[in-house]
């Protein structure tokens, strides 16, 4: 099959996820979003559990080159400071250019609650959050045991739902309408000897 036709509605089914929900994922929709003929989503993926899982697959593609691209070439950034701005940095992209693949991953994670093979495939997007945490805060010389890499992941984790509504009162109250102090006040709190 084309690859680039497959990636094309593959993009747009994330699209159509995250503006209409579950219930507004389906094949004729995608065929829509991508402007491609009628039938060409479920040539692709013959089936609504396919397309969702097509869904996933692209949403770790794209989460996996964010933070690469964030991350740079080498070890990662060398103190609190940097690892401070990268973190402002992912979740700058979820509240902008990102946000249609959160919204899709959401989605996918609600799915997921009737839907347990889809449930194992998001398993690990999700724990690998923990170890990247974990080696990010190693290579800014942070301690970066279990609990730290768990406190950091799960903040992050907690802040997104806020960032993508987008409340003013919420988003003042939670410190994320200052994403750098956000990430800087954040980093300090799980390590207050090495506050950046």
């Amino acid at each position: 099959m084309n690859q680039d036709r497959r990636d094309r509605l593959r993009d747009a089914a994330i699209a159509v996820l995250a503006e209409a929900g579950g219930r507004g994922l389906t094949h004729r929709a995608v065929d829509a979003a991508a402007d491609v003929p009628t039938g060409t989503a479920k040539n692709y993926f013959p089936t609504r559990d396919a397309l969702l899982r097509a869904v996933a697959e692209r949403c770790l593609e794209q989460y996996r080159a964010l933070a690469e691209d964030l991350a740079g070439a080498g070890p990662g950034p060398a103190d609190a400071r940097g690892a401070a701005a990268l973190l402002a940095g992912l979740l700058r992209n979820v509240a902008g250019p990102g946000r249609p693949r959160v919204l899709a991953y959401l989605e996918l994670q609600t799915e997921a609650t009737r839907r347990p093979w889809l449930a194992s495939l998001l398993d690990p997007i999700a724990a690998s959050d923990f170890a990247a945490h974990g080696h990010l805060l190693r290579a800014a010389g942070l301690p970066a045991g279990p609990a730290q890499a768990r406190a950091l992941t799960l903040a992050l984790h907690g802040a997104i739902p806020h960032l993508l509504a987008g409340a003013p009162a919420t988003l003042a109250a939670a410190g994320l309408n200052d994403l750098d102090r956000f990430t800087r006040d954040l980093l300090a709190s799980v390590h207050p000897r090495e506050a950046p």
